[in-house]
């Protein structure tokens, strides 16, 4: 039998914790974890679940979509708007876009400000 066990938090290494979490709480409109310092970050996601950003010192950006160093993680968010409208909104927050887009109308690839890819997919 399974062990009876629920996702509670998604941690994401990074250079500027507070940095980070402001972006994703700009995107997201999740509330800031009360406990957040330069250290580590969190947002209060949905049921219970914290996205959290801890600081890593010599920390690299994935290099998506080639492994030279591993995007390690890939989130996916859905989206009420449009995703060209979601898509142009993230960009001005910081996000970047990678010319590759393996999903076509799907779903666009994005990357965060340290270069974490996540997808946006319609709701």
């Amino acid at each position: 039998m399974p062990l009876q066990m629920k996702l509670a938090a998604i941690t994401l290494d990074c250079p500027d914790p507070p940095a980070l979490a402001a972006f994703y709480q700009e995107a997201t409109g999740l509330e800031l974890h009360p406990k957040s310092d330069a250290g580590f970050a969190g947002l209060n996601g949905e049921h219970g679940l914290l996205l959290g950003f801890q600081r890593a010192d010599d920390y690299r950006a994935p290099s998506w979509p080639d492994q030279i160093v591993p995007q390690q993680l890939h989130i996916c968010f859905a989206v009420e708007e449009d995703l060209a409208v979601a898509e142009a909104r993230l960009l001005e927050l910081g996000a970047g876009k990678p010319d590759h887009q393996p999903h076509g109308d799907k779903a666009r690839v994005l990357t965060d400000p340290v270069g974490h890819p996540f997808c946006i997919v319609r709701r």
